[in-house]
């Protein structure tokens, strides 16, 4: 990666030798496992003004960094000199072992079982941010390889950065009514990823922007909308976060809640939480276009440790110990062991209450026991969350 955070001076390129560059570019995307790829300018319209309205709005909640940034996000040239073009990738990760099943449907089932802990697709294999970015940083070296030395850095939902802005703008997809990317071809089960670089490549309108088997052409209209009047997206989020199309309100989404947001959750919003420990997929599940979803062709993105189908009490039962050494290399160890604990408390209390379909009353027993063990925790954070949970089955401490 290069270690300046502006670009050196590039030589000047002829344009037909950029073109042959820019096809080349991406079958070695393909290569690298990743799914699509595509190039796009720097500009990104009235997007500093969606921002803005939407910070002012407070939708951001406890995250400051979306706003401490300034223009960089919007402007790549103020957050790295020199950014000419970005170079947008998607990646699927989507398990294979799920994708041979009807994933969707086995989804659901899990949401309806009050004693299954639910994690997001995304987590339950190795954090994507390293998976993703050691693949980039292949990609520009191999660049660098043909062209000599050039500006540039890579991102993966890590720095300000607006993924889908460009990966709409590149002619990988749209934004659909959740906020996410959405793709004809694969839905909305994919990683974004980006490099800046100082090269001035052509854009990728009217060129071909997929890899590996996706025969799909840009023309401009794959960052056309097709959700039409479609909103089983906004009418699927348990606590109404998605406040109008393409605009969701972080401080109500249970990813934020149970990933971003590090206090007391709101009581208000717990019941909704429902059996969610890790993240959301809710609004994912009911789009339409994830029926296209596509499975990974990357190890690094099957499950790890059960993930995909344990209960409450079993993830209840480990230590901080056992937390850190089962999460190591997962996006999950993030949250660390006290949110961890906090959200697995959220999800039992709301099995134990009237209606959220316990089979009998020895799967109760297990929960409240859980809990129990945990009342006297050394985090008052988790005391707090224990003590609300055994009180929605009428069985405080």
């Amino acid at each position: 990666m290069n270690p300046s955070p502006s670009f050196p001076v590039s030589r000047a390129r002829p344009q037909a030798g950029l073109a042959a560059l820019a096809v080349r570019i991406r079958q070695w995307a393909g290569e690298l496992g990743f799914d699509q790829l595509g190039i796009s300018d720097v500009a990104t319209g009235d997007a500093q003004a969606r921002l803005n309205a939407w910070l002012e709005a407070g939708y951001h909640g406890g995250m400051d960094y979306m706003a401490k940034h300034g223009i960089k996000r919007t402007q790549p040239a103020m957050l790295t000199p020199g950014t000419q073009r970005v170079i947008s990738v998607r990646m699927a990760y989507l398990p294979a072992c799920a994708a041979q099943q009807d994933w969707r449907a086995r989804e659901r089932a899990r949401l309806a079982d009050p004693r299954a802990a639910v994690v997001s697709l995304y987590a339950r294999g190795r954090d994507y941010h390293k998976v993703l970015r050691q693949r980039l940083q292949q990609l520009a070296q191999r660049i660098e390889q043909e062209t000599g030395a050039y500006g540039w850095r890579v991102f993966t939902d890590s720095a300000p950065v607006m993924e889908v802005e460009f990966a709409q703008k590149s002619g990988l997809g749209w934004r659909g009514k959740h906020s996410l990317l959405l793709s004809r071809d694969a839905g909305s089960m994919f990683f974004l990823g980006e490099i800046y670089v100082d090269l001035p490549l052509p854009v990728s309108i009217n060129n071909t922007n997929t890899v590996n088997n996706v025969s799909e052409k840009s023309h401009g209209q794959a960052s056309t909308a097709h959700c039409g009047r479609c909103t089983r997206c906004i009418t699927a989020c348990p606590t109404g976060a998605i406040v109008s199309p393409g605009c969701v309100d972080a401080r109500r989404c249970i990813s934020y809640l149970t990933i971003e947001h590090p206090g007391s959750i709101p009581e208000a919003l717990r019941g909704s939480i429902g059996n969610h420990v890790y993240g959301c997929d809710d609004c994912q599940l009911a789009c339409p276009w994830n029926k296209f979803a596509q499975p990974s062709c990357v190890q690094d993105f099957e499950v790890r440790h059960g993930l995909d189908g344990a209960s409450l009490v079993e993830l209840a039962a480990w230590s901080e110990p056992q937390f850190n050494e089962r999460m190591q290399g997962s996006a999950i160890r993030r949250i660390g062991y006290e949110q961890w604990s906090r959200n697995l408390a959220v999800a039992m209390g709301n099995a134990l209450t009237s209606g959220a379909g316990l089979p009998d009353d020895n799967a109760r027993a297990a929960i409240v026991a859980a809990l129990r063990a945990r009342a006297d925790d050394a985090s008052a954070l988790v005391r707090e969350h224990v003590l609300w949970a055994l009180q929605q089955g009428g069985r405080a401490h």
